[in-house]
């Protein structure tokens, strides 16, 4: 068999970093983990190929030369899987689709010929198992959670690594807590599942063997999920592979607030090389919290949590969300003096969604309230059912808080604030990368020169050169993403203003 492997294009948003990553001649923030996964599980003398359409063009060639498209995507990017879709029928190659997209409505893709469903390690071997005999179904799927210590290290000799600003592994699937807007249990479960400590150091092996030496995201929704066995086992296997290597690599992954109750782990986590963590922030608003199930956040000082990771080493970027039905006027004022005050600079504000299959989709759906399937992008002012609060008022106190937030005096006052608190771990080597350089020189034009940021760019420019030498290469990344945080948010505003002046 000759198998294609296909990643649909994201559109331009809050995560994509499409506009910092020109900074340094990247094309795509992450690979397609997801597919280059599937790709190890695939019968050894079969041929793969993959084409993240994110890096690269699907070109007839590549279509006509494959007995199959694996195609694999989140919601976000349903308008280019379809696509996909389209092009793979116009020529009669036929689709195994698969990822949260497909799992989540396989209803609405009854023109895909294969839909592999839920986790691959289980219902992939069913489908190839069938296909051997030539019994293909149209649809596989499973109630069963995968064994992941059974999952193989993903095929990364497949993909462009130059093209990427970092690349991925995957330690755990699942979460402990349930917060009802996200589907995350609803794919995975809230049982954390995770992979063996010589599993990871497989995949860290094969991405040294390849010559990768940058970042790593580890892209676990909740990282600390099980915390005994990252403290007594997992952490202290990284930290003992990184030393040896003399750190190759800087980690970053997704945890929750209370990674601030446990001084230790924390401790870990830097040792072993994590420099950044996303967590769910979500609200100041208590009753917010309570709302959505946030349990984790609420009775809970988070500016001081805030403050306590960061000062232990790791800086903290972060989600917030309004539309909650308990969300008080007030809410907007509330939540641009949280961030200001927190520091934190890779602020995300997303109106709340509910995605399908989540207790807010069947809550909102039973209520009558619900308009639409969810974009998967809760920063393009689209809202997917009807708030409790005058949608005029949500929309216009959304565009304030991320008109304020991103604004160069506010952004940069935040991450001069971030600078003060962070405490890097100290004694470990900072690596020199051209692309580094390209970006400090792209910077200082688009910024410093032609940008309208550029009386704060300068100040935080000496600011950290003089004061905070050793983190100016931080300063610089944080400000280039501030760049793009402004690009994608003016954006979405002007596609608003287009919408609604029809």
């Amino acid at each position: 068999m000759n198998i294609l492997l296909v990643y649909p294009k994201y559109p331009d948003t809050f995560w994509s970093f499409k506009y910092a990553l020109t900074f340094i001649s990247k094309k795509a923030s992450l690979p397609p983990l997801g597919l280059l996964t599937v790709a190890a599980m695939l019968p050894a003398g079969w041929a793969v190929r993959l084409v993240d359409k994110n890096i690269h063009k699907l070109r007839d060639a590549d279509l006509r030369w494959a007995d199959y498209v694996f195609l694999s995507a989140m919601s976000i990017q349903r308008e280019s899987a379809e696509s996909v879709i389209r092009r793979c029928k116009s020529v009669g190659v036929q689709v195994i689709a698969g990822g949260p997209l497909f799992t989540a409505m396989p209803e609405e893709f009854s023109e895909v010929d294969h839909l592999v469903l839920n986790e691959a390690e289980i219902t992939l071997p069913m489908f190839l198992a069938d296909l051997k005999q030539g019994t293909a179904k149209h649809i596989y799927t499973s109630p069963l959670w995968a064994h992941i210590v059974k999952t193989p290290v993903p095929r990364f000799d497949l993909l462009d690594k130059r093209k990427y600003a970092s690349l991925n592994i995957q330690y755990s699937r699942g979460c402990p807590f349930d917060c009802d807007f996200c589907n995350i249990t609803v794919l995975y479960g809230r049982m954390p599942r995770t992979k063996e400590a010589s599993q990871l150091l497989a995949e860290f092996d094969s991405l040294y063997a390849l010559g990768w030496r940058g970042s790593i995201f580890i892209v676990d929704d909740n990282f600390i999920g099980n915390r005994g066995k990252l403290k007594k086992e997992v952490l202290p296997a990284i930290i003992g592979w990184m030393e040896k290597r003399k750190h190759p690599f800087a980690l970053y992954t997704e945890v929750s607030i209370n990674l601030a109750d446990d001084e230790e782990l924390m401790t870990l986590m830097v040792r072993a090389g994590f420099d950044r963590v996303f967590i769910g922030i979500e609200s100041p608003n208590d009753e917010s919290l309570a709302e959505c199930g946030k349990l984790q956040n609420r009775n809970r000082d988070l500016i001081a949590s805030v403050r306590k990771i960061q000062q232990a080493g790791l800086e903290v970027q972060a989600g917030f969300i309004v539309g909650f039905d308990k969300d008080p006027a007030t809410i907007f004022d509330r939540l641009i003096g949280f961030i200001q005050e927190s520091g934190i600079a890779t602020a995300m504000v997303g109106l709340l969604n509910a995605p399908h299959g989540t207790r807010l989709y069947h809550r909102m759906k039973q209520e009558g309230r619900l308009l639409k399937a969810s974009t998967g992008d809760n920063t393009d002012f689209s809202i997917n059912f009807i708030p409790k609060m005058d949608a005029e008022a949500l929309l216009s106190g959304y565009r304030t808080v991320l008109d304020t937030i991103y604004s160069p005096k506010q952004y940069y006052a935040r991450v001069v604030m971030f600078l003060k608190e962070y405490r890097p771990v100290k004694g470990r080597s900072f690596r020199f990368r051209f692309d580094y350089f390209k970006a400090w020189i792209k910077s200082m034009v688009r910024l410093g020169i032609i940008g309208r940021e550029r009386y704060h760019y300068w100040k935080l420019f000496f600011w950290s050169l003089f004061r905070k030498p050793g983190l100016f290469p931080l300063a610089i990344t944080l400000s280039i993403y501030g760049y793009h945080f402004r690009r994608v948010f003016r954006k979405h505003e002007k596609a608003l203003r287009t919408d609604t002046a029809r």
